[in-house]
């Protein structure tokens, strides 16, 4: 179906007219840079085309008074002096003759691509636009924002296109108050938010964006807000975030369209938001809600203040949403405190409205709060905050790597007689295996998998393997005799040749196990910290408690585990319904450069197609509303992690009480 790309020149044609170093960073270079790097990437030509149009007096009065729309309308006519004067009404914006055409475009630009993405013309896409839109609100302008183009957005496509529940996920550095202020009682949209907030220090300064304000009225619980109260927030950080809040409740509320406030201030070397998570994080992001609401994901620009990594953050997102192969997140490193600490609040204060957040810890005590640490060294940090603005102009950080896309996207090994689904390949062996490898199969297997077509299946699963580590097909299905045989030959026999850690998904009847290899742990330590057996009430066909797993447990290890192979085994009589399946795979895609095997008995061919389909990048069909979790699974899954946590640090979800033991509710 494609991506849709919403561009134009005119909305560079508006600019700052006088001096003010509030807004003097926000240039008309940030969207002609972003635009000429997907341009020089060969991105902006795979992608759909959209023509902006500008949004309607009805469609801005959606969000905006008329009496703030007459306001800007006169902007066009004023003096240079009336601009100044008609700025000051407002804070941290500034105004142009041609600002308001500019908005104007800004706005329906965010409506094209809504109309686009929900008539099915395209499967996702992209708006350029500027200005701005989230720090917008019903009267004023703020924070270089003109007109709320996301909270536009999301009012038009209900109201046009009966979008029942919309989900808005601002990962800009800043708090996007106006899109909270317009939904914050309004229990169809789900605002989530996270910014730099250092306890009310930085810009907005608002009480309102604290991780305890959480909507009012009916719409309690559908804003979620997580407070950044430290700088140099990492990619470990940000995921965190993503597996053990965001995507958990998302799942939960389950969306018909998901709107993306790109802010990519959030990225490293911005002047605004001092972080430290690299351009390559927003692939990974922007492919964890790529399964929600069937796919449909609109993303529209805000900030990003650093040319270099604006347009290095643009191009990984629109590369994403065209479905290349993720990049590898190496080193992912644990969440520090102060993410941990807001972590904490945040799931502690949002227990109480998703059911899938229940057994979350209470917050932190006040003595262990980064507010008490921050305010006793408040006067150090003042001295050297000059220093520390210094250091990141000069900060520096790699080219994100080239994410190549296999000649093959998917491929097959199957039996002769089984038909191979449309899109995938299938393998057939080109040359004898080795006698060794052969030995080895035959030492290691079942009788009839030893056999001379159980040689030649495993022959073919060595070459599939391998030219995945070469990256000539990017992943695959087998249909195998013997699955249980199979997974264990690929693990100890083929795997082990060829990639040095391999992440196995064991999904059975009444287990999720999650086990990891890279033969070097003695067996003590592997059935401790490397296999994980994930038992559940109701087994794997429960929804909510595979979710609650593949979230709190399985997502996080893979990123620090960082694979360079998935296995994903799908045991006989599993249970796990086609939509729960094809999301799991999509979600395993993310790692190993999307490299991942899946294994399944040969009268298991019922489910080749959901599996193809995943495989092949066809976003999963969306998972009926969940049901609450029981109980004696959500505290199974919590003490699990409270366990693996010492080993998997990206399992944590509690700051310490510093006695060394975590803060438990």
């Amino acid at each position: 179906m494609g991506t849709a790309l919403i561009y134009d020149e005119e909305m560079t044609k508006y600019k700052l007219l006088w001096v003010d170093p509030a807004c003097k960073i926000e240039v008309p270079e940030r969207l002609s840079v972003s635009y000429e790097a997907l341009v020089r990437t060969g991105l902006s030509d795979r992608c759909v085309s959209v023509p902006p149009r500008e949004a309607s007096d009805a469609e801005i009065l959606l969000v905006h008074s008329e009496e703030y729309l007459e306001g800007v309308k006169k902007t066009p006519h004023m003096t240079l002096e009336d601009l100044k004067e008609f700025t000051l009404q407002y804070g941290d914006v500034y105004f142009h003759p041609n600002i308001y055409h500019c908005a104007k475009l800004a706005a329906g630009s965010a409506l094209q691509l809504v109309d686009s993405v929900m008539t099915g013309k395209v499967r996702n896409g992209m708006a350029l636009v500027r200005p701005p839109g989230h720090h917008s609100m019903r009267s004023a302008a703020s924070g270089f924002c003109v007109f709320n183009n996301v909270a536009i957005a999301a009012r038009y496509a209900k109201q046009k296109h009966g979008a029942k529940r919309v989900l808005i996920v601002d990962w800009d550095i800043h708090h996007g108050q106006g899109v909270q202020y317009c939904f914050e009682d309004d229990p169809s949209v789900l605002y989530f938010s996270w910014h730099r907030y250092e306890h009310q220090e930085f810009w907005p300064n608002l009480r309102e964006s604290d991780y305890d304000c959480v909507g009012k009225g009916s719409g309690a619980g559908y804003n979620i807000n997580v407070p950044w109260n430290e700088v140099g927030m990492e990619n470990g950080d940000y995921l965190s975030v993503f597996c053990h809040v965001l995507l958990p409740v998302a799942y939960e509320f389950c969306p018909d369209l998901v709107l993306v406030c790109a802010g990519f201030d959030s990225a490293i070397g911005d002047p605004e938001g001092e972080m430290c998570a690299t351009p390559d994080i927003f692939a990974h992001l922007t492919h964890l809600l790529m399964n929600l609401a069937g796919g449909k994901l609109c993303a529209v620009l805000e900030g990003g203040y650093n040319l270099t990594s604006l347009a290095q953050s643009v191009c990984q997102t629109v590369q994403t949403l065209l479905g290349d192969p993720l990049p590898q997140l190496a080193n992912v490193r644990s969440p520090c405190e102060s993410a941990l600490e807001s972590l904490q609040c945040v799931r502690s204060v949002q227990r109480r409205y998703w059911s899938i957040l229940k057994h979350a810890a209470d917050s932190p005590t006040t003595d262990v709060s980064t507010k008490r640490i921050k305010l006793a060294k408040a006067e150090e940090e003042k001295a050297e905050t000059a220093e520390e603005e210094r250091g990141q102009e000069e900060k520096v950080w790699p080219e994100p790597a080239e994410r190549l896309r296999p000649p093959v996207c998917s491929a097959s090994v199957l039996p002769d007689d089984a038909a191979c689904p449309d899109g995938l390949k299938r393998l057939v062996s080109s040359k004898d295996p080795e006698p060794l490898l052969v030995s080895r199969i035959k030492n290691r297997s079942t009788e009839d998998a030893g056999d001379a077509d159980g040689v030649a299946t495993f022959s073919r699963l060595y070459t599939l393997i391998e030219k995945m580590r070469t990256n000539e097909i990017g992943n695959g299905v087998a249909l195998v005799p013997d699955v249980a045989a199979a997974m264990e030959c690929v693990v100890q026999d083929l795997g082990s040749d060829l990639v040095s850690r391999v992440l196995v998904v064991c999904v059975g009847k009444e287990e999720l196990n999650c086990a990891t290899a890279d033969g070097s742990e003695d067996k003590q330590e592997q059935k401790g910290k490397y296999y994980i057996p994930v038992c559940l009430k109701k087994g794997c066909a429960d929804t909510v408690g595979f979710i609650q797993a593949v979230f709190g447990l399985l997502l996080p290890l893979g990123y620090e585990y960082d694979p360079g192979l998935v296995l994903l085994v799908r045991m006989p009589g599993s249970g796990v319904g086609d939509c729960m399946w094809q999301q799991l795979i999509g979600l395993l895609k993310g790692f190993a450069k999307g490299h991942t095997l899946v294994l399944m008995q040969t009268n298991d061919g019922a489910c080749m197609d959901p599996t193809a389909s995943a495989l092949l990048g066809h976003p999963a069909p969306p998972l009926q509303e969940l049901l609450t979790p029981l109980p004696d699974d959500g505290g199974a899954l919590e003490r699990m992690r409270e366990r693996l946590q010492a080993h998997w640090k990206m399992l944590q979800t509690t700051v310490s009480s510093g006695n060394g033991e975590t803060a438990k509710s």
